[in-house]
């Protein structure tokens, strides 16, 4: 599915369709459990937004997603893929969802355009002159298209992970994972980046979030997880989430948070 057609036709994103299915996930580093067993089930279009203190599993979770870390137990199914041994639909999957991570990961030594045309043309295939004219479009669409020619050190972080997550979408994937995108940032520029993550929920796209940003949540999210200790504890709408919290962990979790 492709956005232009959802953003036309509304019908085409309203959440029905499971992209993300996660059944009992359990990941161990050695000894350390660090998903406890995860269950979580993602629609088309849905946006989630995953909190909770540092060292609860959350950017472990959403990396296992991607296979970036490898679950040993437990069932992750994206877009119909189960995530398995074969390399085939861990390939499959990486093209499916795209990840834009808290460091920008763009390579130094290659123009803004460069870096976000290399997967098109080496992954997807595509020509340079097609890969280029997507790359721009999305450079226009984060906001920073007369940065093309420009080195990444030439780029402020907001800007860099913007072309970041311009790097992301020209490989239209069907998923955005962002894994604390704002959290390397100086404060004047994470509302530049919040303010693309928040267009590109309004416009469709499934999102998965982890984020320390309550304001996008609560403003952007159709669902808040919390987790702590390798679990969802809670899951709930921004306002029941927040107003209304019924786990201790939580509760305890929000008072440190909402009110420093």
């Amino acid at each position: 599915m492709n956005v232009k057609t959802s953003v036309v036709n509304p019908t085409i994103v309203a959440p029905t369709e499971e992209v993300i299915v996660c059944r009992d996930v359990h990941l161990w580093y050695g000894d350390f459990e660090a998903l406890r067993g995860v269950s979580l089930t993602v629609k088309r279009g849905d946006v989630i937004v995953i909190l909770g203190p540092s060292g609860s599993g959350k950017s472990t979770f959403i990396r296992a997603i991607n296979r970036l870390e490898e679950h040993q137990q437990g069932e992750i199914i994206v877009n119909g893929i189960p995530l398995s041994h074969d390399v085939r639909n861990i390939a499959e999957i990486r093209r499916e969802v795209g990840m834009v991570f808290q460091q920008f990961n763009l390579f130094p030594h290659l123009t803004v355009l460069e870096n976000i045309t290399l997967a098109p043309i080496n992954v997807r295939k595509w020509s340079r002159e097609r890969a280029e004219e997507i790359a721009m479009k999305w450079l226009t669409r984060v906001g920073i298209p007369e940065q093309a020619p420009k080195y990444p050190g030439q780029l402020s972080g907001g800007q860099q992970q913007r072309v970041a997550i311009a790097r992301t979408l020209a490989m239209e994937p069907e998923v955005l994972l962002f894994d604390e995108p704002t959290s390397a940032l100086d404060p004047e520029m994470v509302k530049e980046v919040l303010d693309v993550m928040s267009d590109l929920a309004r416009e469709g796209y499934t999102i998965i979030a982890v984020t320390h940003e309550m304001g996008f949540a609560r403003g952007v999210a159709d669902r808040i997880v919390f987790m702590d200790y390798g679990k969802i504890l809670e899951q709930d709408s921004p306002d029941e989430f927040f107003d209304n919290p019924k786990n201790e962990r939580l509760k305890l979790f929000l008072s440190q948070i909402l009110h420093h």
